[in-house]
């Protein structure tokens, strides 16, 4: 798994699940991201493949690209010191 995450498309990405007008590739994008970045598990990608309209898993993979991207953030502003 590769830690090469392009954070700029997974903040886009979440925004527009946040707000409800993401498409279902886009939704697609943002877990199998997650997944592919080690940040979510199989089971829970597979939870969602089989169930793409469930908010509670979508829901959960916000809050788990929300603390990627924290920890994204704080690390670029300590690189620096």
């Amino acid at each position: 798994m590769s830690n090469n995450i392009d954070y700029g498309r997974l903040s886009y990405l979440g925004e527009r699940l946040r707000a409800g007008v993401a498409t279902i590739q886009e939704k697609d994008e943002y877990m199998q991201t997650l997944y592919q970045h080690g940040k979510i598990s199989i089971a829970q990608y597979n939870n969602y493949i089989s169930n793409r309209n469930s908010e509670d898993i979508v829901n959960a993979a916000l809050s788990v690209g929300a603390v990627l991207l924290i920890g994204y953030v704080l690390s670029e502003l300590f690189k620096g010191r």
